[in-house]
């Protein structure tokens, strides 16, 4: 019997011919994503908020590594951006195979008793785009594809001040629970990475709070872009397709 492996390794080149859309792809998590699917193969379009020049920058990288890539402008919040992604991947490349839901908006952190409603709808404004990304996905993805979305290791547990910002994403949770029961019948698996605190210019923590992380985290270090890269290129290969309605927390063991 001839057993067939396949390399799964960074730059192995498995998703090639794949489609993939990359929310948030200009920096941070987001950017070592999309530069992860590239080297693996896949045509990427890359979205970003408002920082064309790092956007073109990945583009730029991915190219160089032998993958097409676009970038293109989305606002999260305005769901006519959200459909008119979809339409634009699909004009430009005929179909789309994975989506990754990364970008985030500004991640606020205060009492309860403090949050206003202008803060609160910008956390939750962004998990409504993320929503209607996933109903587009719904509509136009190819059967066997593999959607993802980003949340936080922050909805396992208690955080003070975090409460707001832990509902948003856990939302985004029981969206892609219940869109992997809606759409398995034509093999789409849909997740969600967890990520514990990760080291991007996102995480504002003084030295003593980085050390104290650090020091509960059984892995012993902050995670890294590349380490939920890794996370979600193991959830859109061909391994993971018995994976599905599942949050992998990729936090090193903090929770």
């Amino acid at each position: 019997m001839t057993v067939s492996v396949i390399n799964y390794t960074a730059g192995s080149r498995y998703l090639k011919g794949k489609v993939a859309i990359v929310t948030g792809a200009s920096r941070g998590i987001g950017r070592a994503i999309a530069q992860r699917l590239g080297r693996d193969g896949a045509n990427v379009v890359v979205t970003y908020a408002g920082n064309r020049d790092k956007a073109e920058e990945v583009v730029a990288e991915l190219k160089a590594n032998d993958s097409e890539a676009i970038a293109l402008q989305l606002d999260m919040r305005k769901i006519n951006d959200v459909c008119n992604l979809f339409q634009k991947t699909l004009t430009h490349f005929g179909k789309l195979d994975i989506l990754v839901n990364n970008a985030a908006g500004v991640n606020i952190f205060k009492p309860t008793g403090e949050m206003t409603e202008d803060e609160y709808n910008s956390m939750f404004d962004i998990t409504r785009g993320v929503y209607f990304a996933l109903q587009e996905a719904a509509r136009h993805m190819a059967n066997g594809g593999r959607i993802v979305s980003i949340s936080t290791g922050g909805t396992a547990m208690a955080i003070p001040t975090g409460g707001t910002y832990a509902a948003s994403k856990a939302a985004i949770e029981h969206f892609s629970m219940g869109l992997a029961k809606e759409i398995g019948v034509r093999g789409i698996t849909v997740n969600t990475v967890s990520p514990g605190a990760t080291e991007t210019d996102g995480l504002v923590l003084n030295q003593e709070q980085v050390n104290q992380l650090i020091a509960q985290t059984p892995l012993g270090r902050l995670g890294k872009p590349d380490d939920i890269a890794s996370a979600v290129a193991l959830l859109v290969s061909d391994d993971a397709h018995w994976i599905t309605g599942q949050n992998i927390r990729a936090t090193g063991g903090i929770v």
